[in-house]
């Protein structure tokens, strides 16, 4: 997901889509702990869009 689709969401949907994202890498891990993950560079790709959201909400929370 890139920072300029993810500055034209609302709030609402950016902390649904940061909980979707979270839940997505915990069944990432889950299955790189059952050894089912193919590519681990999925996790990365999550845990970067999770960065990206809570920078755009803390960005939105500072200037009100």
């Amino acid at each position: 997901m890139k920072t300029k689709e993810i500055r034209d969401l609302s709030v609402d949907e950016l902390k649904q889509k940061e909980r979707d994202l979270v839940d997505e890498l915990f069944r990432l891990k889950v299955r790189r702990a059952t050894g089912q993950l193919d590519s681990s560079a999925m996790m990365k790709h999550v845990r970067k869009d999770i960065a990206r959201i809570k920078t755009v909400l803390k960005e939105r929370e500072i200037r009100g």
